[in-house]
């Protein structure tokens, strides 16, 4: 499958990667079609999606299955009134009707919008009414349903909600007898162009309303290179990305690159995340590939990894938050593989990466991946030299790239205020080694400025996250009279120290900080809190820290 996509499958070096990275964009392309069905003809038993939960239940889905399953989701959602340009939101978890639904509605030219099921009613009112959706799909869960019925009154939108169950309130239809009695599929004559809209997600900053980003459907060509590339995937793999698919993450992991590659994608549905629990999936089932975020490798290292055999695992990246070093030195050590970090947006797909050929360097995104001409600037637009802080941009005035959103929807204002003069802005700060290699700061609007100098906070938590005491930090820069700014660390702790909260301790913190980094970044402030805000989404709210210092002076 690769090879009518890439014009070279291997790469042997970075050099080898820039030169002759290219990737093949056909008319009209449908990844449901071009991708999905086309394995279901000409490999039907390959294995796609082997689903799993916490109560054992477990399927193995081959891509004959996802394309039979799909063609009846289709089917269904056309019998409901659901076509081409519609706008559908999926709540549905880990369910595997995911999968379903969101290649069904490929299928049909629809617009996907996968959502959290962590929305409130009032979460649910805005969408609907912001993007005009048509349909819900859910999973059913009395928390999730309630909120749904609460938000139809504000949703005139909304034509059908539908749930997967087991819950179905008499309001919703039910998707599995719905599927189960569906006509044959017929595909309609036309189904897209390149340039429509296939994919919507509603993105939480760390301040403002969610921005509707936005993508096409050349969009999964976008996620070759972080499936066969980055995960490292071959047709053998079977791969785990720790994500809910109400996240971008979903589909740069449970989805599109992988199955580009004929990968098995690992799913496990379950309603608490705990880190033995996931070893022993990886364990039990032999998963040889597994991504990520720092959050949940901090916690599987804080296991005892000796008691499970994780022989299966070959390869393991990490993304979503800047990587630690403390993290990946410490997994290392106990199991001697190397995490290959990378960095994208919800607007792109992956835009920087350590790569297999690489040698990575702890706490280092890694370099651009040639699908993107990335580069770093500083506020006059000058591209900043190496060691130079410079805001992670991506030139467009070539065209727009493979991966890169369309646009902000229904917000021209906003889009241009990030992408304007063949540029667009990511608001991520970093800097670039000598090597090339690039290590994040911070978002542009965090990067504290004290006494002349400037301070990303992630490189201050790398260095408070490595004390013992400490589960999670934020750094924030707040208003000093004499300095400008100066750098506060709130800091949650663990539970062995949470009674010795306290001038003493965080004394203790400054100090340490002093020893592992520059002493002009220590945090002069340190306040204990139970836990950090943020966004719906898992990021932390360092506005809200600053508005909550504010008001307490």
């Amino acid at each position: 499958m690769l090879e009518k996509y890439l014009s070279q499958t291997h790469f042997t070096s970075q050099e080898d990667f820039i030169k002759n990275l290219h990737i093949n964009v056909p008319e009209n392309f449908n990844f449901a079609y071009d991708v999905v069905d086309e394995w279901a003809r000409i490999e039907p038993e390959r294995k796609a999606l082997l689903w799993t939960n916490d109560q054992d239940d477990y399927r193995q889905f081959t891509f004959k299955d996802i394309k039979y399953y799909s063609d009846q989701t289709a089917s269904y959602f056309q019998s409901l009134g659901i076509g081409k340009g519609d706008m559908v939101m999926l709540i549905l978890k880990r369910r595997y009707e995911f999968w379903f639904s969101i290649i069904a509605l490929h299928k049909l030219g629809a617009v996907c919008i996968p959502a959290t099921h962590l929305l409130t009613n009032q979460d649910i009112v805005y969408r609907c009414q912001r993007a005009s959706i048509k349909a819900i799909i859910t999973a059913g869960e009395k928390v999730i349903t309630d909120h749904i019925l609460k938000a139809m009154p504000e949703c005139p939108t909304v034509k059908q909600i539908v749930s997967v169950g087991p819950l179905i309130p008499k309001e919703f239809k039910d998707f599995t007898k719905g599927i189960e009695h569906a006509a044959p599929f017929k595909r309609p004559a036309f189904v897209n162009t390149n340039d429509d809209y296939s994919l919507l997600y509603f993105t939480s900053g760390t301040s403002g309303e969610p921005k509707m980003v936005v993508h096409d459907f050349t969009y999964p060509l976008g996620h070759i290179v972080t499936g066969s590339v980055w995960h490292n995937l071959h047709p053998d793999s079977l791969h785990l990305t720790v994500a809910d698919t109400g996240w971008g993450k979903a589909v740069w992991g449970k989805l599109y690159g992988q199955w580009f590659v004929g990968a098995n994608v690992f799913v496990y549905d379950h309603h608490k995340f705990t880190s033995p629990d996931i070893l022993h999936k990886i364990e039990q089932y032999h998963v040889t590939s597994l991504c990520a975020p720092p959050t949940v490798f901090r916690f599987l290292i804080r296991e005892d990894l000796s008691k499970y055999d994780l022989s299966s695992l070959q390869y393991c990246t990490i993304a979503g938050e800047a990587l630690n070093p403390s993290v990946f030195n410490e997994f290392k050590r106990l199991t001697g593989i190397k995490l290959m970090e990378g960095f994208g947006q919800t607007e792109t797909t992956l835009t920087i990466a350590t790569f297999p050929w690489m040698t990575p360097k702890p706490g280092s995104m890694g370099v651009p991946n040639p699908q993107y001409d990335v580069d770093l600037i500083d506020e006059e637009g000058r591209s900043v030299e190496a060691g130079e802080q410079g805001q992670i941009v991506i030139h467009t005035d070539k065209g727009k790239p493979l991966g890169l959103f369309k646009e902000y929807y229904r917000d021209k204002k906003l889009t241009d205020e990030v992408w304007h003069d063949g540029i667009y802005y990511t608001g991520d700060m970093a800097w670039r080694d000598e090597d090339g290699y690039f290590w994040f700061v911070g978002r542009a609007d965090d990067v504290i400025k004290s006494s002349g100098y400037r301070i990303g906070p992630f490189e201050v938590e790398s260095a408070v996250m490595t004390h013992p005491a400490v589960v999670e930090c934020a750094i924030t820069g707040v208003p000093d009279p004499i300095r400008g700014q100066v750098v506060k660390a709130t800091i949650v702790l663990s539970k062995e120290y949470k009674d010795k909260a306290g001038d003493e301790l965080a004394k203790e913190i400054q100090n340490y900080v002093k020893q592992v980094t520059a002493p002009y970044k220590y945090p002069r402030v340190v306040e204990f809190v139970d836990e950090l805000p943020k966004t719906i989404s898992g990021k932390i709210r360092r506005v809200a820290i600053r508005e909550d210092h504010k008001s307490k002076d």
